[in-house]
């Protein structure tokens, strides 16, 4: 009797969570504590790195937002020739044989650490039929090799952002 009285003590000290038998006192990582986790990550990461931006504003369902444009320079390292591109968004632009396109441009408000976020597309003509996409993501000012780009001929970096004219409108219902 004594084995199965310690035995009693011993599940006694065990909680259920789900269906999972842990010891008293210990957490355990489950699959939906981890999803938890995961998604609040995320809601601090979208807030931290995609503010409400002092460009946009909303009053009453409708959305007012100046289109943005992005600086960026564009090294050809043949000629060792730097240009600065303008890249408007949605908006496909040509430099030597890349076509680039910037799809959104963000910048931090002023009270926070200066940083720009361009989300870029950039493909690689080498003929009238011949087309490749060789980058797709973000690229920050501020650490241009964190996510650059990889060609033999050209290097491109983001700059800045800047707010072009005039203000657009849209209906959001």
């Amino acid at each position: 009797m004594p084995d199965s009285n310690r035995l009693l003590t011993r599940v006694s000290r065990l909680d259920v969570e789900g269906m999972t038998l842990r010891p008293h006192g210990q957490r355990v990582f489950g699959l939906k504590s981890f999803a938890s986790l995961l998604s609040r990550a995320l809601l601090v990461f979208s807030f931290l790195f995609f503010p409400a931006a002092a460009q946009d504003e909303k009053s009453d369902g409708i959305e007012i937002r100046q289109p943005t444009i992005a600086i960026a320079r564009a090294l050809d390292k043949i000629t060792a020739q730097i240009t600065e591109l303008e890249l408007p968004e949605g908006e496909m632009v040509k430099f030597g044989t890349l076509e680039i396109t910037a799809r959104t441009c963000r910048q931090r408000p002023p009270e926070e650490p200066p940083e720009t976020f361009v989300f870029l597309e950039i493909d690689d003509r080498k003929s009238d039929s011949e087309q490749e996409r060789i980058f797709t993501g973000w690229m920050m000012a501020s650490s241009p090799a964190l996510n650059a780009l990889e060609h033999p001929v050209y290097d491109v970096w983001v700059i800045d952002c800047k707010i072009s004219e005039p203000a657009t409108v849209s209906f959001n219902r």
